[in-house]
């Protein structure tokens, strides 16, 4: 079967393709969409197009490593599983297939905040490989129990989402009627009924919740649920909250949403063990620079004080090689995880680290790479 798979979808734009198809348009455009004209999720993946790598033969004979060591936690591969809230609207009960692919196969799970299962639940079906990804709460209490949670459940590492001031547009959205809520409306019924697949799976998973956050807002309307969300958990973060989350937290912590050089090297200052270096996919700011451009900057700013990872636009191994030789030591994916359980179910997180894994060997193999810190030597004299 695994051998099936891979040769009727071996690259993650065919796992794009068949999600598409399988998926209900509006859950398709939450899941797809950027902000404003796209123009930032455009820039993300024409950037990385631009980084161009120069081979090296006579090389012998190899098989490059990928595994590698990240706060002390060893991995098998140079990548993981970026937070995605809601992704249940993708195909139900992702959250768990992802936390359980994440476990069998040795790389990172992040947990959104505003995930679709609890951190009791993700956790132990992590078995260790679970991050947790924080949107910073107002209340001081809430902040406590959330991070106690994720702790208790097993999550080893904080990812701080900082670039969410405020809740952006997304007019595809918008358009597809979710702007305000997540319905039902007569044409969301419509619309999943053209994907009985899915349309049954929902129904036998039942509607999506927000467990992390029901015990802190109780309300039984949707819409006002959303809004207390956007009302606690947007536009708080400062450096002295910082500081508060950093004396509270005692594991490594990442700030995840970092462009400017200026914030790295302050989160460095303050006691950051890693940037992440995102725009949020393409979600929040439409003006905003590709994640890859503004990542030499950043890893010349931290100069190895701190660990540099990298999301956004990532669909390949190459990519991948190209994010570790412009200066990042780990990748998280986001989307191509959707795709995958979107596409293919329970078997789609486990085939998406198989085409990521062979792609990025494959192309170190193709570079003369035998490891993972000889990427950077192969970079073009355009990216010196």
């Amino acid at each position: 079967m695994s051998a099936d798979l891979m040769s009727r979808y071996p690259a993650i734009s065919d796992l794009e393709a068949l999600a598409r198809r399988r998926m209900p348009g509006f859950a398709w455009e939450f899941l797809d969409s950027g902000t404003g004209s796209d123009e930032a999720t455009a820039r993300n993946r024409a950037a990385f197009s631009q980084v161009a790598l120069t081979p090296r033969f006579m090389r012998g004979q190899f098989e490059p490593a990928i595994d590698t060591t990240l706060f002390g936690v060893p991995y098998s591969a140079p990548f993981g599983i970026a937070p995605v809230g809601m992704n249940s609207l993708a195909w139900p009960a992702t959250d768990r297939i992802l936390a359980a692919a994440a476990a069998r196969n040795r790389i990172p799970y992040s947990m959104s905040t505003a995930a679709n299962a609890s951190p009791e639940t993700l956790g132990p079906l992590a078995q260790g490989m679970g991050w947790f990804q924080l949107y910073p709460p107002r209340n001081p209490n809430i902040r406590t129990d959330l991070l106690a949670r994720a702790r208790d459940s097993g999550f080893t590492t904080l990812l701080v989402t900082v670039d969410v001031p405020a809740i952006s547009r997304r007019e595809r959205q918008i358009r597809a009627g979710i702007g305000a809520g997540f319905g039902p409306t007569p044409k969301m019924i419509w619309q999943s009924a053209l994907r009985p697949s899915w349309a049954l799976a929902t129904l036998r998973e039942g509607r999506p919740q927000l467990p992390m956050l029901e015990r802190y807002l109780s309300t039984k309307d949707t819409q006002k649920f959303l809004a207390l969300v956007g009302a606690e958990l947007n536009g708080t973060f400062d450096w002295p909250y910082f500081d508060a989350l950093r004396k509270e937290w005692g594991g490594p912590l990442v700030l995840k949403g970092l462009l400017h050089p200026e914030d790295a090297r302050l989160a460095v200052e303050h006691g950051a063990d890693g940037i992440l270096v995102s725009n949020h996919g393409g979600r929040q700011l439409d003006g905003a620079p590709a994640s890859i451009t503004a990542l030499p900057a950043i890893a010349r700013a931290v100069q190895g004080r701190a660990s540099v990872l990298l999301d956004s636009g990532v669909r390949s191994g190459l990519d991948i090689a190209r994010a570790l030789a412009l200066g990042a030591d780990f990748v998280l994916m986001g989307r191509p995880f959707m795709y995958a359980v979107a596409a293919l179910g329970a078997r789609g997180a486990d085939h998406a680290v198989r085409v990521l894994r062979e792609d990025l060997i494959n192309n170190m193999s193709n570079l003369g790479c035998a490891t993972l810190d000889e990427l950077p030597e192969r970079l073009s004299s355009a990216h010196d």
